[in-house]
């Protein structure tokens, strides 16, 4: 019904991710190479061919689409008044920031995490400090120890969660999130729970948002969705921030307006209404397609460059590798393997100094370029072991 596997050239749509040299192959920024479900590409169309790109409204529809939406694929409970329109999930990452905390407090996260989350915090001129994840050698676990004595920190007010957690792929348990919103409270921290990867997760598994772990939870955070990355619609910026607490709304609402931040653009709305409530069979469909891209991967990496290590996730489209069996400093192994083949991953340093041994590949492309880049990985790995 939907075709996946359509090879799009994207090299001449001013895209990001393919701004690079003929020959190479991008599987580095989170950023699909698969086209927009075909109702958010007709309401667009459709707004284009009004011909007048003039000042809207932001129709109420617009977040009672995203309630029910939540409602129904995720069984979350959510009005429409508890959220705020944002322009870009990154957007409502900093306003969130900016409208908790105050210049010179210390922000924590836990790495190895999305790396915009260190910019935003140093733009906003706080301090990022990490209560870094377990690892195993297999999994990711949160040290909730460490977590307490981080948060015990006076200077410590707020706290960001990934969830599901980009790049290492855990979906936390409602009891995991809960234990955090309890050890939040416990020293007067906010939370932010960056939940834009909810929509990718493995066939079997669930997703609970932040605030749905519990009352408690609830009441001191507030969640960033967004269409950008379920639908491949980043360009529009588009995002949402869901605050259940009235007074912590109002804060970031405040912050968001000062900012000019909380309109959506003349297409964002109608194509995100669109995505909302027409495109559930292609995001199923979508789903099951990235995560066969995953396993197809991992059993390719497995037989043809076994020195490196895919670590299990259960969730988004990113694929976390460990190379340090090849090579200690991801940012030497990144540099070399586009050097030696052209494939273009993010180096794991990006997300904090515990993930400096590995790798994040992003697999939401088209199966043959998936086996593309895992074909140019194991030239990359065999090259650089005989080096």
């Amino acid at each position: 019904m939907f075709d996946f596997d359509e090879l799009i050239d994207r090299r001449s749509t001013l895209s990001y991710k393919w701004a690079i040299p003929e020959g190479e192959l991008p599987m580095w920024i989170a950023d699909m190479d698969i086209r927009s479900p075909e109702p958010v590409r007709r309401a667009i169309a459709e707004v284009a061919e009004e011909g007048i790109y003039g000042y809207s409204v932001t129709p109420k529809e617009l977040f009672a689409s995203v309630a029910d939406y939540f409602k129904r694929r995720h069984g979350a409970t959510l009005s429409p008044s508890d959220m705020l329109y944002s322009n870009g999930a990154i957007a409502g990452v900093a306003a969130c920031v900016r409208a908790l905390s105050r210049e010179g407090d210390k922000v924590l996260v836990q790495a190895p995490v999305y790396n915009n989350f260190y910019s935003v915090i140093e733009k906003c001129r706080r301090i990022s400090v990490s209560s870094d994840l377990l690892f195993d050698g297999e999994k990711y676990s949160i040290d909730f120890d460490d977590l307490e004595a981080k948060l015990s920190d006076e200077s410590v007010r707020l706290m960001i969660v990934c969830n599901p957690h980009n790049p290492v792929g855990r979906i936390w348990t409602p009891g995991e999130l809960a234990r955090i919103a309890e050890l939040a409270a416990k020293h007067g921290v906010k939370v932010i729970s960056d939940e834009v990867h909810c929509d990718f997760v493995n066939p079997g598994l669930h997703y609970t948002p932040f605030y749905m772990a519990s009352e408690l939870a609830a009441s001191i955070s507030c969640t960033i969705v967004s269409g950008s990355k379920t639908f491949n619609m980043a360009g529009l910026q588009t995002g949402f921030v869901i605050a259940k607490n009235e007074e912590i709304r109002r804060r970031v609402s405040d912050r968001l307006d000062m900012d000019e931040l909380s309109e959506p653009n003349v297409f964002a709305s109608r194509a995100l209404i669109a995505a909302y409530t027409e495109c559930d069979e292609w995001i199923d469909a979508l789903a099951d397609y990235v995560y066969t891209n995953r396993l197809a991967a991992c059993k390719y990496i497995k037989e043809n460059c076994p020195e490196l290590k895919p670590i299990s996730a259960a969730s988004t489209y990113l694929l976390w590798v460990d190379v340090s069996a090849v090579e200690a400093d991801a940012d030497v192994f990144v540099k070399r393997l586009r050097e030696l083949t052209g494939l273009y991953v993010s180096a794991g340093s990006a997300y904090g100094e515990s993930g400096r041994g590995f790798v994040r590949i992003n697999l939401a492309t088209q199966r043959s370029r998936v086996i593309d880049g895992m074909e140019r990985l194991a030239r990359g790995v065999k090259a650089m072991m005989e080096e």
